[in-house]
């Protein structure tokens, strides 16, 4: 590596996150190459979730510390999909700049603009990591980079070092962390998923409609009757699907507890939320198909 090329490796966790390194790398390499242009950057990509839930931000900083000496980077950077918290708030982003590293927990971003937001986060880390926030402070000084790059690439990892953490609010930040999360799990994806059994309540549905006693059901039970039995149809075929593909999940850890509630928190949200576009898509061919199937006498009642 020449003295004024910095090496960085992206390292994102399987599934969402992936597909957003592979579209932050070249907006990485713009940004970064605009605020800083005396510099060659270089932007590797890896999909690696570096360590196993419940986790903390030290386990992974250490191990993207690892992963850096192993790759000769000289910054690494941690696209990761666990929610990370630090006295109730949640962590947005934190860099260590005396070990080269900054992690960005993606569903703390929310569920908006989620790609801009990714990329000003990350290119604020490494600047950070950089030890500066100015544009051109690090303009025209390859000498000093490539001190810093090297005080990075050593091979021993320093101790003592917090680094910068960014924190969002306690309320609002745990929701937008949960919105994150559900989104990241993709419910439309469980949707798409669920499309034979949507096939079977097609069916069931086709033959309710042709029957006179699901009319005189729903003629005789009000509202509040059919919308609690909507409401718990989804709810039963949400724990069905949970259980049935052992989603919920425990741990005697102390310190993944909370980790562990907020994921089965956003699976509970996630699987209802594929139950309730599964009842949307039959809803829309019920309403399609029953002037075909239901006699006109029946439709005007």
């Amino acid at each position: 590596m020449s003295s004024d090329e910095v090496a960085i490796g992206l390292i994102s966790a399987p599934g969402s996150a992936t597909e957003m390194a592979s579209m932050l790398a070249d907006d990485l390499h713009a940004e970064l190459s605009l605020h800083l242009p005396s510099v060659d950057w270089r932007v590797s990509t890896v999909v690696d979730a570096l360590v196993e839930p419940p986790s903390d931000d030290v386990a992974l900083v250490a191990a993207a510390r690892d992963r850096l000496l192993k790759e000769g980077w000289a910054l690494v950077v941690i696209l990761t999909d666990l929610p990370l918290k630090i006295r109730r708030r949640p962590v947005v982003a934190h860099a260590s700049p005396v070990h080269g590293v900054a992690v960005v927990c993606v569903p703390a971003l929310g569920a908006i603009g989620i790609r801009r937001r990714t990329r000003d986060t990350v290119v604020g880390l490494v600047r950070t990591l950089l030890g500066d926030t100015g544009h051109s402070a690090l303009s025209g000084r390859a000498a000093g980079l490539d001190r810093r790059v090297s005080q990075l690439g050593r091979s021993q990892q320093p101790d003592g070092d917090d680094g910068v953490t960014f924190t969002a609010r306690v309320l609002s930040g745990n929701l937008r962390l949960l919105i994150g999360m559900v989104r990241a799990n993709q419910p439309w994806r469980l949707a798409i998923g669920l499309s034979r059994a949507l096939t079977a309540a097609l069916a069931a549905g086709v033959f309710a409609l042709v029957t006179p006693d699901i009319w005189q059901l729903s003629a005789a039970l009000d509202w509040v009757r059919l919308s609690a039995i909507a409401m718990g149809s989804v709810v039963g075929i949400a724990v069905a699907l949970i259980a049935g593909a052992g989603l919920w999940e425990r741990t005697s850890h102390p310190v993944g507890r909370k980790q562990v509630t907020l994921f089965n928190l956003a699976t509970a949200a996630t699987v209802v939320l594929g139950v309730l576009f599964l009842y949307a898509a039959l809803l829309v061919l019920a309403l399609a198909t029953s002037p075909v199937l239901v006699p006109a006498q029946r439709t005007r009642r």
